[in-house]
């Protein structure tokens, strides 16, 4: 089972969509009420529109190879940072951002470890 999608509830799609672009997620389904975009690496991931949207305890993570770069290039273009790249104690370099809605996300870059941690539990087959 590989995860495919997560949708956030957005108050605004078009103010959504252009944030989510400018992280660098591609549009490929725009309507009034929704909006899917695609992650590079083939996961997808959309907004849809609510009037009052809910932000639970979900935080969404996006991993980008080019982390310090990328949150540069957002800085330089106006994106907030509540938190900037920083070195994790689980091996993670972690740079976190809330969308327009107040939605949790953490860009980060976890290379092998993200898989294969350290400490990787090992199953008997």
């Amino acid at each position: 089972m590989n995860l495919n999608q997560v949708t956030l509830e957005s108050s605004n799609i078009g103010r959504s969509v252009a944030f989510y672009r400018r992280l660098g997620l591609e549009l490929f389904v725009l309507s009034d009420h929704y909006a899917r975009l695609l992650c590079p690496g083939g996961a997808t991931f959309s907004v849809h529109l609510a009037e009052t949207p809910s932000c639970g305890g979900a935080l969404i993570y996006f991993e980008c190879e080019d982390l310090d770069a990328r949150c540069e290039r957002l800085t330089a273009e106006g994106v907030v940072f509540d938190s900037p790249p920083t070195d994790q104690r689980w091996l993670w370099r972690e740079a976190r951002l809330s969308d327009p809605d107040g939605n949790r996300l953490c860009l980060y870059w976890a290379g092998e470890n993200r898989v294969n941690p350290p400490w990787r539990v090992v199953t008997e087959s």
